[in-house]
């Protein structure tokens, strides 16, 4: 028993580690953020699957208006919504009839009709019934015309620096597919050259900022270093089209961003000259739950996304655990340490607990402390990590970050666990989509790039 304690712990300890010192910019000069437009803008559609995304459609179509990169098109998927999603665009939009005709090479749902817009010449809507998000997705590749996709969710807002930081990366012929850096959309400035604010939030959006922020400038960036990226946020994505239509498309599930990750990885998995990145300096900002049902229904339905993989993806990951740091990574840090241990832990806990022994008070102690110590440095590196890529919290916000923190790691980070633990049996009877609901503010784009 001791042994298997033991084992847990220093997995739980050692990948925080190797994190926060593997996405330190070490002996490396910080390249400027925003460099001179290149000779060449390879050619981009965004793809952008809606479902009853009537309050927040408005401010997704301003942010797309405002960007200026001249080799784009954008598509909205309307995802058979039984809202006025449709007629929102269109009130928008102007939308009108359009002949393009598509691939045919990806399954989808019947597509009803293709509109392009009289106001914004690259601006499409795609009509369609109801497949869910992969389908829409598999649809929207099906009329894209360009050579790389990028994937946003209908509540993200896109930096107008992110397409030539995207430009640059994939001029590497190299890169096959890539994620992008995700802030909330709750703390983002009006200013874009400001960085973050916590005003006006309560402490649940301040510790899922706070939890970005590791996941992507320390996590995302260690992950990347090592050729591991497992996942590539829904939120935002670029792929190569090609790529995508080599591996199939989407497959609906539950996590579609999960999977296609995992899919391109085993694609390229015998070609080590192609790799899945991150681009720290392609930036968007989403919307994301401001009461603790929302982040419930979020936190559990991502770890049935990670269960469902783990299980249609076992054959590689299994085959490769040694070999491959995709599958190193996920096995041993996503799912022993990040899954299993909370059930040991929890466990052993209880178990001692009550049967009062003093090894269970000395387990408990060991746990908190390391909690706070290694979660205090954590959020620390996080912090300065953002503050090195531009994305600083403003100096006002200082003593409710300080509490952010304290709340990140003694309440925050439970409730994580807790959905961990519940998303994962439940994965096993439910696998519905839990759909959290829109907030129905609206949010300011950048009216132009950030200095």
């Amino acid at each position: 028993m001791e042994y298997a304690v033991l084992f847990f712990f220093s997995l739980s300890i050692a990948f925080p580690i190797i994190h926060s010192f593997n996405c330190l910019p070490l002996f490396k000069k910080r390249k400027k953020r925003y460099r001179p437009k290149p000779i060449f803008e390879k050619s981009v559609s965004i793809l952008i699957p809606c479902y009853n995304e009537e309050k927040i459609i408005a401010t997704s179509v301003e942010n797309m208006k405002t960007l200026t990169y001249s080799s784009l098109d954008i598509i909205y998927i309307n995802d058979g919504s039984t809202d006025a999603t449709l007629g929102k665009l269109n009130e928008l939009l102007q939308l009108k009839e359009s002949s393009k005709l598509p691939l045919n090479q990806l399954k989808h749902k019947k597509v009803i009709e293709f509109y392009k817009s009289e106001l914004y010449p690259n601006i499409y809507v795609l009509d369609k019934t109801n497949g869910g998000k992969a389908d829409a997705l598999n649809a929207g590749i099906e009329y894209s015309s360009n050579e790389l996709v990028v994937t946003l969710d209908a509540d993200t807002i896109m930096t107008d620096h992110s397409l030539p930081a995207i430009n640059e990366t994939f001029e590497e012929q190299n890169v096959v597919a890539a994620g992008g850096m995700v802030h909330v959309l709750q703390t983002k400035t009006k200013n874009p050259s400001s960085g973050l604010t916590l005003r006006g939030t309560n402490l649940l959006i301040r510790a899922q900022a706070l939890d970005f922020l590791r996941a992507f400038y320390i996590t995302k960036v260690s992950h990347a270093r090592f050729g591991a990226l497992s996942i590539i946020s829904g939120a935002f994505g670029i792929f190569r089209k090609q790529v995508l239509l080599n591996v199939g498309g989407y497959r609906t599930t539950i996590g579609e961003d999960i999977d296609i990750t995992l899919k391109i990885q085993r694609h390229i998995s015998g070609d080590k000259n192609k790799k899945v990145t991150f681009i720290p300096d392609a930036v968007c900002y989403t919307e994301l739950p401001e009461n603790l049902w929302d982040l419930f229904k979020q936190r559990v339905r991502w770890q049935k996304a990670f269960i469902d993989c783990v299980i249609h993806f076992r054959s590689f990951l299994g085959k490769n655990l040694f070999t491959s740091s995709v599958s190193f990574f996920y096995i041993f840090e996503a799912f022993i340490s990040g899954t299993l241990a909370v059930y040991f832990m929890t466990s052993i806990f209880v178990v001692d607990g009550f049967a009062l022994h003093s090894s269970a008070l000395e387990y408990v102690l060991i746990y908190v402390l390391y909690i706070f110590i290694f979660g205090l440095v954590y959020d620390m590196v996080a912090i300065g990590m953002g503050e090195y890529h531009g994305y600083a919290f403003q100096e006002k916000d200082t003593y409710p970050l300080l509490a952010t923190i304290l709340f990140d790691i003694f309440i925050f980070r439970i409730v994580t666990m807790v959905c961990v633990a519940y998303g994962s049996i439940a994965y096993f009877f439910n696998r519905d989509w839990n759909k959290v609901s829109r907030t129905g503010r609206e949010y300011q784009a950048d009216s132009r790039p950030a200095a």
